[in-house]
C-alpha cells in the first residue's frame, strides 16, 4: 500500500491528515481504488487471486439476487464512511438496499454510504494487511450498524486467535445482533451461512479453489 496524500508546504515527515470529507473532495481520478487510513490515503491494490475469489462471490449473490427478485445491487465502487472521521473503506464486494439507500445522505453525490441501514452485506477479501480487515474494519462496520460482515481468508493468514489452530483458509461471517457482532468460522466443504442470502450455496473450498486457478 502507498500513501498519496501530502501537503507541498508540509515537512515530509509530518504529511497532511484529511478528514472523510476532504478525502473524498481530494479522490484521486485515475481509475485507482484507495482508502483513508488514519487520515492517509492509500492505494489498494489487489493481486490477481484476490479478484478471482472476490469475483467469484459477487457473481453468485448478483445471481442469487435476480433468482429471488430481491431489492439488492452490488455497486462496481462504493465508500463507506465510518465513525472515525480520519477513515474511509472501499469494501472488496458491498450489497446494498435499494429500498433504503435513497435516505443515506452520501449515496447521490458521492457513491458512499454512511448508515448501516444502506447495506445488506460487506464483504473483505483478505490480503497482507489482513490485520484491518479482522479489526478497524470489523469495529466500524460494527459501529456503523451494517447488519452482516464476512472476513474471506482464502489463504489463511489471520492470527490463530481468530481462525484457529492450525491455520487455514476461514470464512468469518460477523452477524450483528443487539448491535454486536457475533461470528461462525466455516472452513473446507462447509457451505457459508449467510442471513442476508438463506439460499445461497458456497463452500470454503470453492473459494480457496478460485484463489488457485488461473484461467
Amino acid at each position: 500500500m502507498q500513501s498519496l496524500s501530502q501537503s507541498q508546504d508540509q515537512p515530509q515527515d509530518q504529511p497532511q491528515k484529511l478528514t472523510f470529507d476532504e478525502f473524498l473532495v481530494q479522490y484521486p481520478e485515475d481509475g485507482g481504488r484507495y482508502e483513508l487510513h488514519y487520515g492517509a490515503v492509500v492505494e489498494m491494490r489487489p493481486i490477481g487471486p484476490h479478484e478471482q475469489v472476490g469475483g467469484f462471490i459477487s457473481d453468485q449473490l448478483t445471481l442469487e439476487i435476480y433468482r429471488l427478485g430481491l431489492p439488492y445491487f452490488i455497486p462496481r465502487s462504493c465508500l463507506v464512511r465510518p465513525v472515525e472521521e480520519f477513515e474511509a473503506y472501499l469494501p472488496d464486494i458491498i450489497v446494498l438496499n435499494r429500498e433504503t439507500i435513497g435516505a443515506d445522505p452520501y449515496w447521490k453525490k458521492a457513491s458512499t454510504i454512511s448508515t448501516g441501514a444502506s447495506a445488506k452485506l460487506a464483504i473483505e477479501v483478505v490480503s497482507t494487511n489482513w490485520r484491518a480487515d479482522y479489526s478497524k474494519k470489523l469495529a466500524e462496520y460494527e459501529l456503523l450498524g451494517i447488519p452482516e460482515y464476512w472476513v474471506v481468508d482464502y489463504r489463511g493468514l489471520g492470527a490463530k486467535r481468530l481462525i484457529g489452530s492450525p491455520k487455514e483458509p476461514t470464512v468469518s461471517v460477523y452477524v450483528l445482533s443487539d448491535d454486536e457482532y457475533s461470528v461462525t468460522l466455516f472452513k473446507g466443504q462447509d457451505a457459508i451461512a449467510s442471513p442476508a442470502f438463506p439460499e445461497l450455496n458456497i463452500t470454503v473450498a470453492q473459494l480457496v479453489q478460485m484463489g488457485e486457478s488461473v484461467t
